[in-house]
């Protein structure tokens, strides 16, 4: 496989790379949340916008790829968050598996 050719200095947005942290809430239930692990920078690419109606409401759902430094710790259920916007990620991978970067297939929900 071919090195991948990027430059770094791309990566130019400051997100918290959050993972699940859920409590209890006294009564055998949970409340979900979710607790910073690290800032870190990032490259952050828009894919696809979907629309949805929910509850009479118009949803949008934007796909996008978030290339960050390599990290073993980064796995589906995790999410990044800058400011007020939240990127679920769903998956990611090794673009040429050389672990020098790590691309997030993640998901952004609005209205």
């Amino acid at each position: 496989m071919r090195p991948l050719m990027f430059d770094p200095g791309q990566m130019s947005a400051r997100l918290d790379l959050e993972m699940r942290d859920d409590a209890g809430d006294g009564q055998g239930g949970i409340v979900p949340g979710f607790a910073p692990v690290t800032s870190l920078w990032a490259r952050i690419e828009p894919v696809l916008v979907t629309e949805d109606e929910r509850a009479d409401a118009e949803v949008f759902t934007v796909t996008h790829r978030i290339w960050i430094r390599f990290r073993q710790d980064v796995q589906a259920g995790m999410r990044f968050r800058k400011g007020s916007r939240i990127f679920t990620v769903r998956a990611c991978f090794d673009p040429d598996e050389a672990r020098r970067y790590l691309v997030c297939r993640c998901t952004e929900d609005g209205r």
